[in-house]
């Protein structure tokens, strides 16, 4: 059910018809994020999101906002590392207009300037609301020092500084260089559809962007370790620990999936039960995965108060070294296996998550990776696999600490992240 079609402009289309649902899932994906960002235009790909939805040449925001709520649709984008997508998703019979909207915005949005103005104190209010948010902000905080001087290490949001120079010419300049390329564009459509049909709107719409050579070229960070501390007045002190991790395309993918569900992706993964359940001693404690075309993060977050910010951190180092050291049993892993094919049994149900898969398999792969595909990947992981990951990446010149709160550097020493 699954089929791909590039455009004689070389926007690429893939497809997967799901008979049994009513709904379809639109993404039109652009190559461009905010590591393909200058320092001093830091911020901008996530500004332009904004902008496409603040009006076109026959469209208004509200207009805009008026058409998808009418039809009981939903409409929204989202910027990242790496790429930036616009998606929709409606009953089949709104298909066209769902279309219609997001070809629209992506080719006719106006960039007025008194809307450009406007919507930079939004992003101001979004860097502060970030900010507030010490679990979150820890993360960015954490990526500027482990990927200093690299784009990578950028927030998506940009700051105060760089969001304050981007200008009306300096965001139209950027959106029609790499937002109107169709070498970079991919359109993933899931659920409900004909195939044909959906190539004739795009090829309509979309298809009819000049071609333009203006690919992407990465420049691979090396991963910085060390510890850095932010000290703030907080009730909590937040901590994140992290390490190189895996690429999209890296051998030992699924072997990473399995190391990171069982160090700490649930409830009844080894940080949680030791460091919640048995010790007392978080409320939030989780490890996750960053991945990227080229390189990764494998990052733990912890909450804990400025008392108890050593033990936590003996703790989940205590952790690492242990599945470091061959602790893991093959029931163990069996059963985060079992966790992790369920899951994606379920994210299957969803015509989103279908259409990112779609769109994301085209990314990093070029070519659909089925289900069946990924569960057999997930089978084939041994206990000797991850343990050959974590020799990979559990390594001291890969560790990095950074910890917000009530802590002073005297308080974490270099010897706490020794495995």
């Amino acid at each position: 059910m699954y089929r791909k079609t590039i455009l004689n402009n070389g926007t690429t289309v893939v497809t997967e018809q799901i008979p049994h649902v009513n709904s379809v899932s639109i993404g039109i994906w652009v190559k461009i994020g905010s590591r393909d960002e200058k320092e001093k235009e830091n911020g901008i790909s996530h500004f332009i999101e904004h902008m496409l939805f603040k009006g076109t040449e026959k469209r208004t925001a509200l207009d805009i906002a008026r058409e998808i709520d009418g039809v009981g649709g939903a409409l929204n984008a989202s910027t990242s590392k790496e790429f930036t997508n616009f998606y929709a998703k409606v009953l089949d019979k709104d298909f066209d207009l769902a279309i219609d909207l997001l070809s629209d915005i992506l080719l006719n949005s106006t960039f007025l300037s008194q809307e450009i103005e406007r919507e930079r104190d939004v992003i101001y209010q979004e860097i502060k609301m970030v900010e507030d948010t010490p679990d979150e902000y820890i993360q960015d905080l954490f990526n500027q020092h482990f990927f200093s001087k690299s784009p990578l290490g950028n927030p998506i949001l940009g700051n105060y500084h760089t969001i304050s120079q981007i200008t009306p010419a300096k965001i139209t300049e950027f959106f029609k260089t790499y937002y109107l390329c169709p070498e970079r564009i991919i359109v993933s459509v899931a659920g409900s559809l004909n195939h044909d049909r959906v190539i004739e709107k795009i090829d309509a719409t979309l298809g009819q962007i000049k071609p333009k050579k203006n690919g992407r070229v990465l420049d691979t960070p090396k991963p910085n370790s060390g510890i850095h501390i932010f000290n703030k007045k907080l009730e909590q002190v937040h901590i994140c620990i992290g390490t190189k991790g895996i690429s999209q395309t890296h051998h030992f993918r699924y072997a990473g999936y399995i190391l990171n569900a069982l160090l700490g992706g649930n409830m009844s993964s080894r940080l949680f039960q030791e460091v919640r359940e048995k010790h007392g001693l978080a409320y939030a404690i989780f490890s996750y995965l960053s991945s990227y075309s080229d390189t990764g993060i494998l990052n733990i977050y912890a909450g804990t108060t400025s008392d108890n910010v050593k033990k936590v951190i003996k703790l989940i180092v205590n952790e690492l070294r242990k599945i470091k050291e061959n602790s893991l049993g093959k029931e163990e892993v069996e059963k985060t296996k079992e966790q992790l094919k369920r899951t994606v049994l379920l994210s299957n149900e969803s015509t989103d998550s279908r259409m990112n898969r779609l769109a994301r398999g085209e990314l990093y792969f070029g070519k659909f990776i089925p289900v069946e595909e990924i569960l057999d990947g997930i089978t084939r992981v041994t206990v000797a696999d991850i343990q050959q990951l974590t020799l990979e990446l559990f390594q001291n010149e890969f560790f990095s600490l950074a910890a917000l709160g009530r802590v002073k550097e005297k308080d974490i020493s270099p010897e706490l992240l020794t495995l």
